[in-house]
């Protein structure tokens, strides 16, 4: 359990608690004195009790990183452990993930790929360009151009900027709002929260499909891949984490073909060979 305590002058304090993997316990905040202005804060740099403060509404490229940076070490602490084993199949995911970057529609920001060692079929996206693919879903695809398309739409979330529209609402739902806005540390919490527990919209998960969709055209892969991706794990009985996380798989699928009917790449043909792809995630 971590716990995050904030004393202002006058030692007035709440706490909130969210319910992550291991219990993630994160902090109110207390303004007790006439706080300077917004234009008068200099966000990221600002230390006020030892605490840091991140005005949502403001949030710049370069901050949204440093969130996405800091989530990732509290993720791994939370016990997310990343694999390693084989670097030359990190390398393979890695590779796939910054083709893709190239042509999306934020491709601005550094993105980090990471393989995480986890048999289950799962993947996620958090805040600046950080994005997590389990061995499990590695395994689970058949070809690249199946594994390309998780992860666009995975890099989808982040181009839409997803996380950070879910940590506004999460944090104006439970009051922890200030005049100087939100400590940095009840934000990675809830990052951490919308990593393994809480599940996007409906609307986030469609915007993310058309946009990884799209994102798989400009790159050259088949857009097939992320539909017969999504199909056979809906059609495989129980319905594994990934769609635990993401809701709606047929009406996901039947969406998808609709799209590549009437908007496929004809030239993107990339990532069809199962033989090949085998060969490049042998021994995860």
């Amino acid at each position: 359990m971590i716990r995050v305590w904030t004393q202002q002058l006058r030692n007035l304090g709440k706490r909130w608690m969210y319910g992550a993997i291991a219990l993630v316990v994160a902090s109110g905040l207390v303004v007790a004195t006439p706080q300077p202005s917004k234009a008068d804060i200099n966000i990221f740099d600002l230390i006020f009790n030892g605490i840091q403060y991140i005005q949502l509404s403001n949030l710049n490229d370069e901050q949204e990183v440093d969130l996405g940076r800091q989530t990732d070490q509290a993720l791994q602490r939370q016990g997310v452990r990343i694999y390693n084993s084989n670097p030359a199949v990190v390398n393979y995911v890695n590779e796939i993930g910054q083709r893709l970057v190239a042509t999306s529609s934020r491709s601005n920001i550094p993105y980090t790929f990471q393989v995480v060692a986890d048999d289950s079929v799962n993947a996620f996206a958090t805040s600046g360009g950080f994005v997590y693919i389990h061995t499990g879903l590695i395994r689970e695809a058949d070809t690249e151009a199946e594994l390309a398309g998780v992860i666009a739409h995975e890099i989808g979330h982040i181009a839409g900027r997803h996380s950070v529209n879910r940590m506004r609402e999460i944090a104006l739902t439970n009051g922890i709002v200030g005049a100087l806005g939100v400590s940095q540390d009840d934000l990675v919490n809830i990052g951490v929260q919308l990593a393994l527990i809480l599940p996007n919209s409906r609307g986030a998960e469609y915007h993310a499909d058309e946009l990884g969709f799209e994102n798989m055209g400009l790159a050259g892969y088949d857009q097939q891949g992320l539909i017969t991706f999504m199909r056979k794990l809906a059609e495989g009985g129980s319905p594994p984490e990934f769609f635990s996380t993401h809701p709606d798989p047929n009406n996901r699928v039947n969406n998808l073909q609709t799209m590549y009917q009437e908007s496929r790449q004809p030239g993107a043909t990339d990532g069809n060979n199962p033989e090949v792809y085998l060969s490049r995630i042998s021994g995860v």
